[in-house]
Order: structure tokens, then C-alpha cells, then sequence
């Protein structure tokens, strides 16, 4: 019995690149539990698509914000590396349909395993960079990833993080804070600070910690200026 070849004609599209060599996509597909997949699972090339990842992400955050330090590049940089950035791409991708997998993991709900879409999407990554080269393998790179680049799915900084940033790069002194109340019995506490910025009005946080409380009232203090929105920081 002749094996037909998979089609991978939409996924393709999506991709927007055709392969050379469609055996590295079939690989990059394959999960290790896939009958006779013994050496051509996809864990080698997720191996190198991280690593091509991560360097064609870092060159695109270098070049897309001129002014960031290097804190802040590092903060996107983890952001849109990590597992549930990487699935979330293997998901608008629709890569589930095509997976390779034992049928224990496919009754087990593989094809909707983040850690594997995860990985097949750094395996993706990995066979276009062997197939095209790094400019190619960056380039789908950008395109696949550019709305988790402009807009994260979390906060970036923690609010006393960002505060100290802002103030600093204002010429400011760092921000001081104050514990103005502390109620409640001494196994459940409740504190109210105070945050002061040279320039700004006082701002307050509540929290069951001197440290939640801090950071509720630079928190506050940055959307009352408008350096955050609620829009992207509307919850802790």
C-alpha cells in the first residue's frame, strides 16, 4: 500500500512559505509518541527553532524600540518566548489538525496540549530556518508574532518597577513610600501607603501586605498620570 503524502496546503498559507524540503515540515509535525518515529520526532528541530527564535525576536525588538533599555527588552524578549506566546502562534497557525501523535496522546487531548504546540512551533521555526535560512526563518518570525509584539498580553513591568523607570528617566528622585494606616488584627493586616513623586500629586494603595499595598498606589499613581491605561493594565 503506497502512503499518501499529507496535505498541508492551508497550513502552508498560513505559514506563507513553501519548503524545499516538505519532509522537515512532516518532521517538525511529528510528535516522539507517533508510530516509527523514532529519530524524526520533532524535538531536534525544536531544539533550534528556540534558539533561531530567540535570536530573531531579540534582533526585531532592538530595531522596533530604539529607546528601551536593556531591562525592558529583556522583560518583551521572555514575554514572547515563553510556552504560552509560542502555542498561541501554533494556534492561529491551526497546526492541531495536522499533528503526528500516538493515539494515547491524541486521546489525551495532544492536539490541544500547549506544551507540544509550543514546541511544534519552535520545530516550525527550526525546519524553515534549515529550509530557507535565517532571514527567512525571521521574517515568518516577525510576521506570526508581530500582534504579541505591539501588544502584550501582560504587563510587562510590575507598577513599582515602572514608577522607579518613569521617575528616573524624568530626572526624578526615586519614588518614596509611606505606610499611612495599618488596621486589622496582626494575623490579617490591611495597609494603606502613601506614594510620593516629586512633581505629582500623593497617590494610596490597599493591600494585606506593606508590599501589595505599594504596589497598588504606584499602580494608581501611573494610571492617574497616564503613564499606564486601563485598557492594558486594568487588573493586577
Amino acid at each position: 500500500m503506497v502512503r499518501r503524502k499529507p496535505n498541508y496546503d492551508e497550513l502552508l498559507e498560513k505559514l506563507e512559505y513553501q519548503f524545499q524540503k516538505p519532509e522537515l515540515l512532516d518532521e517538525a509535525l511529528t510528535h516522539v509518541s507517533a508510530p516509527k518515529a523514532s529519530g524524526k520526532s520533532y524535538q531536534r528541530l525544536e531544539f533550534l527553532g528556540d534558539r533561531v527564535l530567540g535570536l530573531a525576536i531579540a534582533e526585531t525588538l532592538y530595531k522596533t524600540f530604539p529607546n528601551a533599555p536593556e531591562g525592558e527588552l529583556s522583560r518583551r524578549l521572555a514575554e514572547l518566548v515563553r510556552r504560552e506566546s509560542c502555542a498561541e502562534i501554533a494556534i492561529a497557525w491551526d497546526v492541531g489538525p495536522y499533528l503526528k501523535l500516538g493515539a494515547g496522546e491524541a486521546h489525551s487531548g495532544g492536539r490541544r496540549n500547549q506544551t507540544i504546540l509550543a514546541d511544534v512551533c519552535e520545530a516550525i521555526i527550526g525546519a524553515v530556518f534549515l529550509d530557507g535560512g535565517y532571514e527567512v526563518a525571521k521574517a515568518l518570525v516577525e510576521r506570526s508574532f508581530k500582534a504579541l509584539l505591539e501588544t502584550p498580553r501582560r504587563p510587562l513591568r510590575d507598577p513599582k518597577s515602572a514608577l522607579q523607570e518613569w521617575a528616573q528617566g524624568r530626572g526624578l528622585p526615586p519614588p518614596t513610600y509611606t505606610i499611612a494606616e495599618q488596621t486589622g488584627p496582626d494575623h490579617a493586616p490591611k495597609f494603606r501607603v502613601m506614594v510620593k513623586v516629586k512633581g505629582t500629586e500623593t497617590e494610596f494603595g490597599l493591600g494585606t501586605s506593606k508590599r501589595i499595598a505599594e504596589q497598588a498606589a504606584a499602580r494608581s499613581l501611573l494610571l492617574r498620570e497616564g503613564i499606564w491605561t486601563e485598557d492594558e493594565h486594568g487588573t493586577n
